[in-house]
């Protein structure tokens, strides 16, 4: 897979991209990753990539010529694989594990970070593929959830967690309801005891077991979750 992030702020990105799974997918070249530095394609010489809105109002809009430059410098370089283009903005559609694992089969991604009072709209008319958010709420700018989407995208790629059913088990993966609960050594730790069963080595015991608790905890923290799955049924 290839992702390219377009953004005005570049080096946010190193401190993310440049540690555990996503360094290491990186480095088994399971995934590319290539931050782009917006203001490079700016035609003003001062690299300026915003100006105020048309009708007055707060704040200022990201111009489309810049974005439409680098995306096209982008596309030109990428030419046999067909490009999906992310807007990231509060107005798309709530990032969950259902679209990223959609957007984990896809070969070549774009990632635009808005910033501001958004982009100018030819570019969502023209270049965005699909427009995503990471929640009801207001961020100062678009490239902390493109790293939150790179990160849940990235993992779910084969090859790059350690063992195949990792992500199949964990929370919203499995049926969609949340993971059961994990325990380590030491089996008892201030007088508290890890459940017999997980000691059995019984794995039909245990696989029984896990999906009882997944069901309990669900139930107890995100019953939402069930009520959703029985629509789906």
């Amino acid at each position: 897979m290839r992702i390219d992030v377009v953004t005005i702020f570049p080096k946010m990105f190193a401190p993310v991209l440049n540690e555990s799974m996503i360094k290491r997918a990186q480095a088994k070249k399971l995934v590319q990753i290539k931050i782009h530095d917006l203001r490079a394609y700016s035609l003003d010489k001062h690299r300026k990539v915003d100006d105020r809105p048309f009708g007055g109002g707060p704040g200022m809009l990201f111009r489309p010529e810049p974005i439409f430059r680098a995306v096209e410098s982008i596309r030109s370089k990428n030419e046999k694989q067909k490009l999906k283009i992310i807007l990231l903005t509060p107005q798309g559609k709530k990032f969950n594990q259902h679209l990223a694992n959609r957007l984990s089969r896809t070969k070549s991604l774009l990632l635009i970070c808005g910033h501001y009072e958004g982009v100018d709209e030819r570019v969502r008319k023209k270049l965005v593929n699909e427009e995503v958010s990471i929640g009801d709420y207001v961020l100062t700018c678009g490239e902390l959830p493109a790293m939150v989407l790179i990160d849940a995208v990235v993992r779910l790629i084969p090859g790059v967690l350690g063992k195949a059913e990792s992500a199949h088990n964990e929370s919203f993966s499995s049926r969609g309801i949340l993971e059961y609960p994990q325990y380590t050594r030491p089996a008892v730790f201030k007088g508290m005891s890890v459940p017999k069963v997980l000691l059995s080595g019984n794995h039909n015991l245990i696989d029984g077991w896990r999906k009882k608790q997944a069901l309990a905890v669900t139930k107890k923290k995100r019953p939402d979750l069930l009520k959703k799955e029985k629509k789906k049924r």
